[in-house]
């Protein structure tokens, strides 16, 4: 896969909560205009010969246009790589956000456990994450007055992504 250099910051913008290049999206959207009109026309006219009532050609025709979006939607997205950064940051080297986060998963419904409570494959998980440490001793507190995680499984993974 061939990757482009990254875009001036004056072309990006934000759209959907993603950074998109502004030429870019403006190919896109004419790639998918084309793409759609296209194909309904094309099959709008193939099926005026083929179905007996025009408004059960005309529906199928717009079915063949939803076609055409979606296969718009593919080419755009191997010719347009995304531009975001994805900048990874350890979880234990910041104690203000390990606060945060604690402090998010008390609130929940359920409230916190302790490690002791986890099953085994569940401790072997943080362990293999490195995620371990930050909840044995939260936000510099000794491990054995708040060594705490929320026991259900799967809880609380939105406030750790």
């Amino acid at each position: 896969m061939k990757h482009s250099p990254p875009a001036p910051s004056t072309r990006l913008a934000e759209v959907w909560s993603d950074t998109v290049d502004l030429r870019h999206l403006a190919w896109a959207i004419v790639i998918g205009i084309a793409i759609s009109v296209a194909g309904f026309f094309a099959a709008s006219r193939w099926l005026r010969g083929v179905v007996a009532s025009p408004e059960l050609a005309h529906a199928y025709a717009m079915l063949a246009g939803l076609a055409g979006c979606v296969l718009a939607g593919i080419i755009c997205a191997r010719l347009f790589p995304p531009k975001r950064e994805v900048i990874e940051r350890s979880a234990t080297h910041d104690p203000a956000w390990r606060a945060e986060v604690l402090a998010e998963l008390a609130e929940q419904p359920g409230g916190l456990g302790t490690l002791a409570d986890l099953p085994e494959a569940v401790v072997r998980e943080l362990k293999e994450l490195g995620l371990y440490d930050l909840f044995a001793e939260p936000a510099g507190k000794p491990a054995a007055a708040t060594a705490s995680v929320d026991v259900r499984p799967g809880a609380g993974k939105e406030a750790l992504a």
